[in-house]
């Protein structure tokens, strides 16, 4: 069974509830029209259509439009080499859905970095805390209205957070110019003159030249 052949099944099986399977560069996609049936949907495709491998969930913030969030659902089969990709909505006003953790435990980590990162809180979920911020963390800098240099926040006694410089910052890369390795962060020392950054040019030439790319900490010796 293909994987396009897995989603006429699950579109066989709840009807209106999932979209016509969608196929672009041999990568299938169908749509859930009600996430509160995530977890049924999510059952079915792994216990009856053996996609026993959850890869990944990932979310999308459509700002600006309704619903805003979008969370997709990465499934494999180990057996078989499918892969098919569930989508569905939530509203901004709701930001909830049930947790699939019950179909697969992998979930866990998944959603509790969604909900640290969106700010999307999944039903059932047994454990649901953030995962790279720290709890008590204000904003969830995923958004898409989260500004690029961050926001300032404190914690006295655990954490706090600043404001981050963009433009001239070290992790920043220089628009125009030329050549466009002098523009990258890596090569860059900020507050240093343009001699520090030719010798680091020169060094990546050093390396290219020794060992075929311009990676590493330096030339590798030959043997």
């Amino acid at each position: 069974m293909t994987a396009l052949e897995a989603a006429n099944k699950l579109k066989a099986k709840f009807g209106d509830l999932i979209s016509e399977p969608s196929e672009f560069r041999g990568e299938v996609s169908i749509k859930i029209a009600d996430a509160e049936q995530i977890v049924e949907v999510c059952a079915y495709a792994k216990n009856d259509l053996d996609f026993n491998y959850l890869v990944d969930i990932s979310s999308i913030d459509n700002y600006g439009y309704d619903p805003r969030w979008t969370i997709v659902y990465h499934l494999r089969g180990l057996r078989n080499g499918n892969e098919i990709r569930l989508k569905t909505d939530v509203s901004e006003e709701k930001s909830k859905l049930p947790s699939v953790i019950s179909v697969w435990a992998t979930a866990n980590w998944h959603e509790r970095e969604i909900y640290d990162m969106m700010g999307i809180h999944f039903r059932s979920h047994p454990d649901l805390r953030r995962i790279l911020m720290w709890e008590g963390y204000p904003y969830f800098p995923l958004r898409k209205d989260f500004p690029l240099a961050g926001k300032p926040s404190e914690l006295p006694g655990i954490a706090f957070t600043k404001l981050t410089p963009m433009e001239g910052g070290p992790f920043v890369t220089v628009a125009g110019g030329n050549p466009a390795q002098s523009r990258e962060p890596r090569i860059r020392i900020p507050e240093t003159d343009s001699i520090e950054t030719m010798s680091r040019l020169e060094r990546r030439k050093e390396i290219q030249e020794a060992h075929g790319h311009p990676k590493g900490p330096g030339p590798i010796e030959k043997k």
